[in-house]
């Protein structure tokens, strides 16, 4: 049992939490919790940790894995190890999932989301698990979008990290009109758009454009897309929250895709 907290383990997981450099170096990330560490594909697992008086939930959680590769530690290190007000006896470092340039955009007719400078952890975190429910076939972010892999992105995905294909993209211009040349059509959720969001047809290859929370997408982000489109406001709104609009978006083309 690790009883120490000046432990190099538990100082790389204290690392892993807290900074994005630490995070990049390794190409890793620390998830906590029975489910998110039960959910981990198993060639992605680097090492479990469990607090000494974890509860039978959480050796559930751990028993399909090799005794190996969990460490026991004492109740109070584990605290110093956790994100959470309430540690749940369970966390573990993990490799960033990857997918390539070559197959994320195989699937004909894909739907996609891209997503520019998205700053809540919150939003991302909702934004993946609700491509997850619509059917996306992957989420393209640009790079100073927040940090997908940190604690609070991770915990609000609820498992949606290891199932939906992203892709982080240096340059989302360049990005945008690959896909273009795809024969993928770039839609910009913009307060400007003249047509609805349900006046388009989204059964071919579609992709949402979602700008920054507070500034939304850039000018030359925007006149990169195929068409601008708009949701309707009632009352005084000019906007959604970028999550619900995006999950507007992606559902209204699931529901298109559902009756060919």
């Amino acid at each position: 049992m690790i009883e120490s907290k000046s432990n190099q383990q538990i100082k790389h997981v204290i690392q892993l939490q807290s900074k994005a450099k630490a995070r990049r170096e390794a190409n890793a990330f620390v998830v906590e919790g029975p489910r998110m560490v039960s959910e981990t594909p198993a060639h992605l697992l680097q090492k479990v940790y469990v607090s000494e008086h974890a509860s039978v939930e959480v050796a559930d959680a751990i028993a399909h894995i090799d005794p190996s590769n969990i460490e026991e530690v004492a109740e109070g290190v584990f605290r110093t190890m956790s994100e959470t007000v309430t540690p749940q006896g369970v966390l573990a470092v993990v490799t960033k999932p990857q997918y390539d340039v070559e197959t994320f955009f195989h699937k004909q007719n894909g739907l996609y989301l891209i997503l520019e400078n998205i700053q809540d952890p919150g939003n991302l975190g909702t934004m993946l698990r609700t491509a997850e429910g619509a059917g996306v076939d992957g989420v393209v972010m640009s790079r100073d979008t927040v940090d997908l892999f940190s604690p609070k992105v991770v915990r609000s995905t609820m498992g949606s990290l290891y199932r939906m294909p992203f892709f982080i993209t240096e340059d989302v211009l360049e990005t945008i009109q690959q896909m273009k040349d795809m024969g993928i059509a770039v839609y910009a959720a913009h307060l400007k758009g003249e047509k609805f969001y349900d006046e388009c047809s989204y059964k071919n290859g579609t992709a949402f454009l979602i700008g920054n929370e507070g500034n939304g997408l850039r000018k030359e982000t925007a006149d990169a897309a195929s068409d601008y489109l708009k949701i309707p406001m009632c009352g005084s709104l000019e906007s959604l929250n970028a999550a619900m609009a995006a999950g507007i978006l992606m559902y209204e083309a699931a529901r298109q895709r559902r009756n060919p």
